[in-house]
């Protein structure tokens, strides 16, 4: 049986012991008390309020729902794709609920989603939630470059897409090896076009429905009616209506996936954490409803689910502007150029969501390492405080993206695409595990009164997800058991993930003979406490006094 990793967090200890040598941070026994990572190991705070604003949710915006929502209103109809993004939207939000809770009450430096589920659950699960995190990450960065390389096609095909690949990785490793702030910034920027897009893209949506476009063609909810709200899927009848429903729910999986993790990823690098940290979570939920809900409701209003261009868009396997059923909605309406518009939005989303996926992955990486579960090399920093070595290693894994080249991209984007929703759903179940063993070790101490940020419908939204999350990732791959539909390829697909995380956590198991659950009298709740209370003691906003003040303070 080999011995339990060293790692360069605290060990679990008693709350009154505080006192670390910082000189000797090897030492095991020098690192009781606060946390303390050592000379050239420790991320530095440098992303503002504003930044992790729009990293929240500008960051997860990716092709998913300005492109990927096309397939999914040609496969099953407008009501069940409107229903499955509200649906998945009530998931996310007390996910971010849960996240919120647990990082607002330590948002200490190199803290990660699997270091959350290894602290409150026991270290075995924190392992495997640690490399599939990683693993997700860096294969979405794959597949947003691929798409990226696709979308510039739109416009140009004279160019090996190859070139455009190699550009696009080559800027987000940029952004992301030199310093947090470049980061920030760049995804500030990117978040808020993409947001100007989707909101532009909503409200010319309503003027369409009301027959505001150059053909004055008043829509209304005509295609709900013509061809139908339901496109029943696999079989006709009820059935048929609700494995419609049900799939859409599953693909909107993959808009959404990950992208509560992003405000916990950056914690330990945004300033005024516990002020910041709680905005950001509790606007999550209205900015999804905006973006996500309204944006499928329109969709659904504008284009109908045979429409012969979405078809056809959808059976080439376009990733670019054609695919859109926003663009369609537009043609369709009689506005033209504005196409070329649309697509540098989806282009704009595609890059940034790259750029999102290097910053968690490597984070991932770095926590990882700091909990004695990877190579220490990937703790090492840059004087801007950037663990360098994992944002290598991360975007290495986004030269994946070459197999475009000899392969469809279609078919690449697909794999990745799945491969990273079974992941995600995954991860949810266990960060509700984890809300559920911190919320009695809370209780256990007495404390759970006193968190400095709570959600409403706690503990029972966790119990929803849980169940919701795991009938999601059991079922993902439903359609292949219907007669005629099994395929090798999309069986491995569908599921393969749940083989990679069990190969992780069961071979940890083994190896280190770790405990099947972490007592609740001996969860950790106190190490970095006394570190993070100091940090936000003084921190407090003051209220905006004007309505242009309301206006930025929402914003930032």
């Amino acid at each position: 049986m080999a011995s339990a990793p060293t790692s360069k967090f605290s060990e679990v200890v008693k709350y009154e012991d505080k006192s670390p040598n910082v000189d000797n941070y090897e030492d095991p026994e020098a690192l009781k008390g606060e946390v303390h990572l050592g000379p050239n190991t420790e991320t530095h705070r440098g992303l503002s309020s504003r930044q992790l604003q729009l990293i929240a949710i500008g960051g997860c915006i990716g092709t998913g729902l300005f492109v990927g929502s096309g397939s999914t209103l040609s496969t099953v109809g407008p009501a069940p794709l409107f229903m499955g993004y509200l649906a998945m939207s009530s998931v996310v939000w007390f996910v971010m609920n849960m996240l919120g809770e647990m990082t607002t009450y330590l948002p200490i430096k190199g803290i990660s989603v699997p270091y959350i589920i290894g602290r409150y659950t026991e270290p075995s699960l924190g392992f495997a939630a640690g490399y599939n995190y990683w693993y997700s990450f860096a294969m979405l960065l794959a597949s947003e470059v691929t798409a990226a390389g696709i979308i510039i096609e739109y416009w140009t095909t004279s160019v090996n897409v190859g070139v455009w690949i190699a550009i696009v990785l080559i800027v987000i490793l940029l952004l992301n090896i030199v310093a947090v702030s470049w980061y920030g910034e760049a995804e500030f920027w990117f978040a808020a076009l993409k947001i100007i897009a989707i909101i532009g893209l909503i409200i010319l949506g309503i003027v369409l429905f009301f027959g505001g476009g150059p053909n004055h063609d008043r829509l209304g909810f005509r295609y709900w009616q013509h061809p139908g709200a339901f496109k029943p899927y696999l079989v006709d009848g009820n059935t048929g209506r609700f494995l419609a429903f049900w799939t859409a729910f599953i693909k909107s999986g993959f808009s959404f996936i990950f992208s509560p993790e992003l405000i916990t990823t950056a914690a330990g690098e945004v300033e005024a954490p516990r002020r910041n940290i709680p905005k950001a979570t509790n606007r999550f939920i209205y900015r999804i409803f905006t973006f996500y809900v309204l944006g499928s409701l329109v969709i659904g209003v504008t284009v109908a689910y045979n429409d012969p261009d979405l078809l056809s868009a959808v059976a080439s396997g376009s990733s670019t502007a054609s695919a859109s059923p926003f663009v369609i909605a537009i043609q369709n309406a009689g506005i033209s150029g504005l196409n070329h518009v649309i697509n540098a939005a989806i282009l704009t989303s595609a890059w940034s969501s790259g750029n999102a996926w290097v910053f968690a992955g490597s984070r991932t990486l770095y926590s990882l390492a700091c909990g004695g579960q990877a190579p220490q090399v990937f703790t090492r920093c840059n004087k801007n405080g950037v663990p360098w070595v994992a944002v290598l290693a991360t975007w290495a894994v986004g030269l994946l993206s070459f197999l475009n080249l000899s392969n469809s991209g279609a078919n690449v984007f697909y794999w990745f695409t799945n491969l990273t929703t079974v992941g995600g759903f995954i991860s949810w179940i266990l960060v509700g595990i984890a809300y559920l063993r911190f919320r009695k070790a809370m209780d256990f101490h007495g404390m759970l009164d006193s968190l400095p940020f709570k959600t409403t419908l706690q503990p029972y939204g966790t119990y929803y997800v849980i169940f919701m999350v795991t009938l999601l990732t059991l079922t993902n791959g439903y359609a292949v058991f219907f007669p005629g539909n099994f395929s090798a390829a999309d069986f491995l697909v569908s599921y393969i993930g749940i083989v990679f995380f069990l190969v992780f956590y069961v071979g940890h198991k083994l190896w280190y003979r770790t405990p099947w659950m972490t007592k609740v009298s001996e969860v950790d709740v106190f190490t970095g406490k006394d570190e993070i209370d100091q940090l936000c003691e003084n921190d407090f906003e003051r209220k905006p006094r004007n309505w242009l003040e309301r206006v930025w303070w929402w914003i930032a």
